[in-house]
């Protein structure tokens, strides 16, 4: 599987692909690849990533009932753990397939680390990388929307322009950085870990308010 690594490219197209569908998100896509490859958790946390996006925004709002709002808000403590596990998932996948992990370790709350003596640790892991390449391809899905606004003035859509100029920028950028750690994890010369981000609110176990809440029930 080393030598079928998802590439850059595959990722952002993948990305561009998912939000030119018009039941995007609120339809899941059909599975481009099985839940035993990394690209199936890319979509995941792709299409995650765009309920969150929606529902910020719906949280936003001044005019509606409170009850709206803190129904936003549970949806997007729901969407984020998704998205961390979708991110968490495509590291195990991809670390496994680089020899980078012990298979066994992958998925437990400590996973063992394998390297090359000498590697460097990257600070971000692989699907970190991803997670942001998503967030950069709906900031530029709505960019290029602004530009294409008729209510608006003409300052604004250039404004919009140079703006879709710079994300595009940066995600190239960050792609061409996706690419060269991946292409250094196989040459033995880098390495990253799967990284738990044990999301404590999320957690009746470890949220303070929700055991406080649920000791007085």
């Amino acid at each position: 599987m080393n030598d079928a690594l998802p590439r850059a490219a595959e990722i952002t197209a993948l990305h561009d692909r998912l939000l030119a569908n018009p039941g995007f998100p609120a339809a899941a896509p059909p599975d481009e690849a099985p839940a035993t490859e990394p690209m199936h958790w890319v979509a995941v946390n792709h299409r995650c990533n765009a309920l969150l996006w929606a529902e910020e925004d719906l949280a936003r709002r001044t005019r509606v009932a409170d009850a709206e709002i803190a129904a936003n808000k549970r949806a997007i403590d729901r969407h984020n753990q998704a998205r961390n596990d979708a991110t968490e998932r495509f590291d195990e996948l991809l670390l496994t397939a680089l020899g980078l992990v012990e298979p066994e370790s992958a998925r437990s709350d400590a996973p063992r680390a394998r390297a090359a003596p000498g590697a460097r640790l990257n600070s971000e892991t692989a699907g970190s990388m991803v997670d942001r390449m998503s967030i950069l391809a709906l900031k530029i899905h709505a960019m290029r929307a602004q530009t294409l606004r008729t209510d608006v003035d003409e300052a604004h859509r250039a404004a919009s322009r140079a703006r879709l100029a710079r994300l595009e920028e940066q995600r190239a950028d960050l792609a061409a950085c996706f690419d060269a750690l991946l292409a250094d994890a196989r040459a033995g010369r880098a390495y990253f870990k799967v990284y738990r981000q044990f999301k404590m609110y999320n957690d009746p176990r470890f949220n303070p308010a929700l055991v406080r809440e649920h000791g007085a029930g």
